[in-house]
């Protein structure tokens, strides 16, 4: 497990310099410009020299390599930079949203996985079945529903409606102070619309796999032997069948970021999507490059998660494989 690590480590570290790289080429060959952006409706006033100077202050004079070395040597020392839209450095920015945002993700992806598995096993276990074929409708017609869509409904029901959850935010309008009752009640929309969004393909991939299980050898040998139906099903089937769900799980980490950007703007949640969107609008190119690495790691690390865990759940499978 440690040289799977290992080797996967070493491979990140061009895909991440190659990333970052793009964020800088990207944000240069884009229209708008970071210095008028930072000086904001005092540039329609300012002289030449001024935003000339301003530009060379914020680096942006330079060519498109050179920017992109000198933010690299100095993120690799521990120096992201500072966020001229945010004005503040660069760490800080990320360190007040990172948690919100990771709150909120890992809420959705149990949501989406408790309950895809759950429904998954239920739907296979009686195939064709009223609930196979409700759920199974369910979930392809969630598969082509957006994100801020389903935040939107979401909305409409539960906070404008029924008025039995919050809209939006981190805690309610009246409150100064920020409490573990008021985020979780605000955390449910967001997280339940989140996880909603993920839940399809965690379902069919369980249902089918479970249904497959069922029908193979050994599945029908535990029948033969007389163990309970239970038994059957999470002992052998279950395991069987959740071999190619967990490869979905890396494959997932991507869809599971863009649409928390999706969900955190829909809710106001305060996380790291307001600051994406400033960052890519201003052409933010610290803040842009730190973020696009934090994704790019994020994928990284859910694609070796999803190994992980198919060798551990398989022994035939080898770490050193």
């Amino acid at each position: 497990m440690g040289r799977m690590a290992g080797r996967r480590a070493l491979l990140a570290v061009p895909v991440l310099a190659a990333v970052t790289f793009g964020v800088f080429a990207v944000a240069a060959a884009s229209p708008f410009d970071p210095v008028k952006a930072y000086a904001g409706t005092a540039g329609l006033t300012a002289s030449q020299d001024n935003l000339d100077q301003l530009r060379a202050n914020l680096g942006v004079d330079q060519p498109l390599v050179s920017r992109w070395w000198n933010w690299l040597a100095s993120a690799l020392g521990g120096d992201l930079g500072d966020s001229a839209v945010m004005r503040q450095p660069v760490a800080d920015v990320i360190g007040e949203r990172l948690g919100w945002s990771v709150l909120l993700a890992a809420t959705a992806f149990a949501v989406a996985v408790v309950l895809g598995t759950g429904l998954g096993v239920l739907a296979a276990r009686r195939p064709g079945r009223l609930l196979d074929r409700c759920a199974s409708s369910a979930a392809y017609t969630l598969e082509a529903a957006p994100a801020f869509w389903l935040g939107l409904l979401a909305i409409w029901l539960f906070a404008l409606e029924l008025d039995v959850l919050p809209a939006g935010g981190l805690t309610d309008a009246a409150s100064d102070t920020v409490t573990p009752g008021q985020v979780a009640t605000h955390l449910v929309l967001p997280a339940a619309v989140l996880g909603i969004s993920q839940l399809p393909w965690f379902f069919l991939y369980v249902r089918q796999g479970v249904a497959d299980a069922l029908d193979e050898d050994p599945v029908r040998g535990a029948r033969a032997r007389g163990l309970r139906e239970r038994t059957v099903l999470l002992g052998h089937a279950l395991r069987s069948g959740m071999l190619p769900m967990l490869t979905l799980i890396g494959s997932r980490v991507p869809e599971l970021i863009t649409g928390a950007l999706l969900v955190e703007t829909v809710f106001s949640w305060p996380g790291i999507a307001a600051a994406t969107v400033q960052a890519a609008t201003s052409v933010d190119f610290p803040l842009l490059a730190a973020l696009t690495v934090l994704a790019t790691a994020a994928v990284v690390l859910g694609n070796l998660l999803s190994d992980l865990l198919y060798a551990i759940a398989d022994p035939r499978v080898g770490f050193d494989g």
